[in-house]
């Protein structure tokens, strides 16, 4: 087996659709050895927010000198990045290694019950940063969590980032029932910390933490003093993450350093690092400022609901505020891509829709016409595809790309900002017909 047709395998498993519930990957990691109890981790869960947090903690932990692992997703353009050890992405080799280990031992499931893409990946995860003698894995939920495939381990903290309307069909249709699915990696006398302030969420999750013993802790809006505010009262170096651009990084920094400060006593960290790695966080597709080499600036991020977008948007007014630019929106079906358009489209003087690589994308012509309702005035375009507006903006100073973090690694490849994986990008797609099955 080449890397190539490692990755083919992983695309067949695609078939199984996304199903929640923890039996099989418990199955599976007890074949391989359960190698997440030779491990150490901090969980994250939340609606937005999650992958940046984690992108700091990493930071954070590695800049102390610790061997950290970091599992997140979807992939902007490798599914390599999906599994990485001090931010090196694990190599094509070994994901070749761990596909041909475990491949055998999903014969051992029947059809029915076979492990899906997120569940093999899950335990291919745990094997590598076993391998890998990570000390700490800083671990990102796929969905929900509660019944997550992520969810069979027992971290140091678990992290709920924020609760807002994302996944509906799975979670459920209020922040209520969203908050009980994000609330279920929290575990017996393990702390929580979350930056959650809708109160219908928040209670949920303050019932959750007292049923199980879990001192919470809350920061941002949540508390009357966030942690990052205390660090920088105590230490005026400290700065909330100049490598991130936007206000909302504020919050995630906060969640961080208040992760990293009731870790203290099992993990300690200096002020010093904590500084250096704050001021290091990389996380692409982000509020992602790139230039062209014809100096044309490009702000790329995965906007893919309506929470997401109400942060570009405030951050287009706080830092680009008065600059005419043309947005290239594209945008999943499942996602409320009405309101995401409500949201972006009155800011923008030009938009160029288009449909995302994915079967579950809403189609140009429907973001257009619900682009031409929120902003009349703007010249909008329905395209065939994100080259073709790339082309259409080609001599623009200023585009924004936004709506779906496939969109924005699609764009990463065409612009050259990342090295290309072509059809890697399709791993990210899923079933629309989940199974669920009962939590172990």
């Amino acid at each position: 087996m080449n890397y190539c047709e490692a990755i083919q395998f992983l695309y067949g498993l695609r078939l199984f659709g996304a199903k929640f519930g923890l039996d099989n990957t418990f199955r599976l990691a007890a074949l391989v050895g359960n190698p997440q109890d030779r491990l150490h981790f901090i969980h994250v869960a939340g609606t937005n927010g999650k992958g940046s947090t984690c992108a700091m903690l990493e930071s954070i932990y590695r800049a102390s000198g610790l061997r950290v692992g970091l599992f997140t997703s979807p992939h902007l353009v490798s599914f390599r990045e999906r599994i990485q050890v001090d931010r090196r992405m694990i190599s094509e080799d070994d994901v070749v290694r761990l596909v041909e280990s475990i491949r055998p031992l999903l014969e051992q499931f029947p059809t029915a019950h076979h492990p899906t893409f997120f569940e093999v990946v899950t335990v291919m995860a745990l094997q590598f940063f076993a391998e890998q003698k990570c000390d700490l894995v800083v671990w990102e939920t796929g969905m929900g969590g509660r019944l997550d495939a992520t969810n069979i381990v027992t971290p140091l903290a678990s992290v709920i980032t924020n609760i807002a309307l994302d996944h509906q069909q799975w979670l459920g249709e209020t922040l209520a029932k969203i908050a009980a699915e994000k609330a279920g990696i929290i575990k017996q006398d393990v702390p929580v910390v979350t930056a959650t302030d809708e109160p219908e969420a928040l209670a949920v999750i303050e019932k959750i933490a007292r049923d199980k013993n879990a001192p919470l802790f809350k920061v941002g809006q949540a508390s009357s003093l966030s942690p990052l505010e205390k660090t920088r009262k105590s230490e005026a170096g400290v700065t909330p993450v100049p490598s991130l651009t936007g206000k909302h990084q504020r919050i995630n920094a906060a969640v961080a350093l208040a992760t990293v400060g009731i870790l203290q006593n099992q993990i300690p960290v200096s002020e010093k690092h904590i500084r250096e790695g704050l001021a290091h966080v990389n996380w692409p597709g982000r509020l992602q400022l790139a230039q062209s080499p014809g100096g044309q600036k490009i702000l790329l991020d995965g906007a893919h609901n309506v929470a997401g977008a109400k942060v570009l948007r405030a951050a287009l007014e706080q830092n680009f505020g008065g600059a005419k630019y043309a947005l290239i929106l594209g945008v999943l079906r499942d996602k409320d891509w009405q309101h995401i358009c409500e949201m972006l489209a009155p800011l923008a003087a030009r938009i160029y829709t288009t449909p995302v690589a994915s079967e579950r994308t809403a189609t140009a012509g429907e973001l257009a016409e619900a682009c031409r309702k929120a902003n009349p005035s703007a010249a909008i375009i329905a395209c065939n595809s994100l080259g073709q507006a790339l082309q259409k903006t080609a001599t623009g100073d200023f585009i924004v790309i936004a709506g779906s973090l496939y969109l924005v690694g699609e764009a990463l490849e065409k612009l050259g900002l990342s090295p290309a994986a072509g059809s890697e990008r399709d791993l990210n797609e899923w079933s629309l017909e989940a199974r669920h099955v009962s939590a172990k």
